[in-house]
């Protein structure tokens, strides 16, 4: 499953778009601490999260994490998504809390 298709299956928002719309999703991960992304999340995973600043885009570079869905809402830091942009990072936007997010990726077969 693509990163566009998620997006449209789950009616996400594009804060940062990038030809990465069409990169495969391998699995994905959950978490608002970084160092448990660090630790947990693979190359190739969608990840989940409610943070909103910098060092989220500088992590999703060091995994090669093609795609993040920020969840209920949050605003998305300037800095953040010049950033994003820069290293063809995806940046999605959900008005639904991870918890929900997170339960519609299962559904689709994201694990």
């Amino acid at each position: 499953m693509t990163i566009r298709d998620i997006q449209e299956a789950l009616s996400l928002s594009i804060v940062c778009a990038h030809p990465a719309l069409d990169r495969d999703i391998t699995g994905g991960y959950a978490s608002d601490m970084l160092s448990c992304v660090m630790a947990g999340a693979r190359e190739g995973n969608i990840w989940v999260t409610l943070l909103t600043h910098l060092n989220v885009i500088a992590v999703a570079v060091l995994l090669d994490i093609p795609a993040i869905i920020v969840t209920e809402g949050a605003p998305l830091a300037s800095e953040a998504i010049g950033k994003a942009e820069e290293e063809g990072i995806v940046v999605l936007q959900s008005a639904e809390d991870t918890y929900t997010v997170v339960g519609k990726l299962y559904e689709l077969g994201i694990k």
